[in-house]
């Protein structure tokens, strides 16, 4: 009857320790995806500011996107299982 009460209390101190641990993990996840986040906005506010330094980009000159293809005509199902 020890030996249950012992693999029990040794069950969920082990619970309790995995619990503990996956809260830290997610709060660091939580972390590190603002911090991607943040880096994402600085790295194109900078890169904006570097091509209006430069004199590149879109407004200096540069040839617009070539537009979107036109979408393709319907094709009937009947017609695709000849």
């Amino acid at each position: 009857m020890t030996l249950q009460w012992f693999v029990t209390g040794a069950s969920l101190l082990a619970a309790l320790v995995a619990w503990v641990q996956a809260r830290r993990t997610a709060r660091r996840l939580d972390q590190l995806s603002q911090m991607y986040w943040e880096l994402k906005y600085q790295h194109g506010e900078l890169r904006v500011e570097m091509e209006r330094m430069t004199g590149r980009g879109a407004s200096a000159g540069q040839a617009p996107a070539p537009a979107a293809p036109a979408p393709a005509a319907f094709v009937p199902l009947a017609s695709l299982k000849r």
